[in-house]
């Protein structure tokens, strides 16, 4: 007991909260200054980092434990688009003298939940004080196949350009979070609109299906700042351009009837962010066995466009090419 009484504030908030998410034994149980990992025979290290401010990427009444889920969510599907397979992650949390302990226990429960279900324990990181919004920064480790990892600048011309899942209902979540009488003029019902908003709160990382990236896709990213932002990135890296019918964009039942009561809604859906697919492409000749993958994994994939030559990415619809007064989020 005396121990323990000689620990500091942090020392026992780390042991408490943080100490049982440190699975891997390179953690040392969090009682060293660093963590130690050796990559699988034959592998490489994939180094990802992604974090989350309050106020700026979540609202800060958001239920405390989808906020730990959500950030270390982002970071793996960042590693799912590598073709990566999780090792685990560092932390730093920054929180305000405001926030009481219950909210850091619900915080490090729902986080401790996803490392288990993701198999991403906790390797270490850091706790402080701020005078400014919460915040929660995290590094994510993952594995590949040494020399595979899959880029964002190998894509070829006449690849077929694939999404997983569905676009642009995270954006319409965060609109609906900051203005619910949106349901009403989108009509909406209460489910759908409870859908968009769980997309906010919480995203689906395609960790699944991280295999058949690696075996099929000629390069891949995250869809984190909208579609077509994104895709203009993958474009640029691989100096190619892109060719998207937007009308096989695929869209949730809860986002296809909000662009159906507000029309002008589509440049939210593809420009809004935090959709967290993958964004991939795939050799015509392997799209068949990729599919066939996706939905082993339990994936939804479609086909959205085409990568052609030249610069830039077309979004068409009814053979008029759409024009975003902001393609993708930004910070700045």
């Amino acid at each position: 007991m005396a121990a323990q009484d000689d620990m500091s504030a942090e020392e026992r908030l780390i042991a408490r909260y943080f100490r049982p998410l440190a699975r891997e034994p390179g953690a040392l149980g969090l009682g060293d200054d660093a963590a130690i990992l050796t990559p699988p025979a034959g592998c490489d290290f994939v180094l990802t980092t992604d974090g989350v401010i309050a106020g700026v990427h979540f609202f800060a009444d958001d239920p405390p434990e989808t906020v730990g889920r959500k950030v270390l969510r982002m970071n793996l599907s960042d590693l799912a688009a590598k073709g990566a397979r999780p090792a685990g992650f560092l932390i730093s949390v920054a929180l305000p003298a405001s926030v009481e302990e219950s909210w850091l226990a619900a915080f490090a429960a729902g986080l401790g939940e996803d490392a288990l279900a993701y198999q991403c324990p906790l390797l270490g990181g850091d706790t402080d004080r701020t005078p400014g919004p919460l915040s929660v920064s995290i590094a994510a480790l993952g594995t590949v196949p040494r020399g595979k990892m899959v880029r964002r600048s190998t894509a070829r011309p006449s690849d077929c350009i694939v999404v997983t899942g569905t676009i642009g209902d995270a954006a319409l979540g965060v609109l609906l979070r900051r203005d619910r009488s949106l349901a009403q003029r989108w009509r909406l019902s209460d489910a759908f609109a409870a859908r968009l908003q769980q997309r906010y709160l919480l995203p689906q990382p395609r960790n699944a299906l991280a295999e058949a990236v690696l075996a099929h896709a000629s390069a891949a990213m995250d869809v984190s700042d909208g579609l077509a932002g994104d895709l203009l990135k993958l474009c640029r890296a691989s100096s190619v351009a892109a060719e998207i019918n937007a009308a096989s964009v695929p869209l949730s039942d809860a986002a296809r009837a909000a662009v159906a009561a507000d029309p002008a809604l589509l440049e939210t859906v593809l420009t809004g962010g935090d959709d967290y697919e993958i964004l991939l492409t795939v050799p015509a000749v392997r799209f068949a066995a990729f599919q066939a993958a996706a939905q082993a994994a339990g994936v939804p994939a479609a086909v959205i466009g085409v990568i052609t030559t030249g610069s830039g990415a077309r979004f068409l619809r009814d053979g008029e090419m759409l024009k975003f007064a902001r393609p993708s989020y930004s910070h700045f």
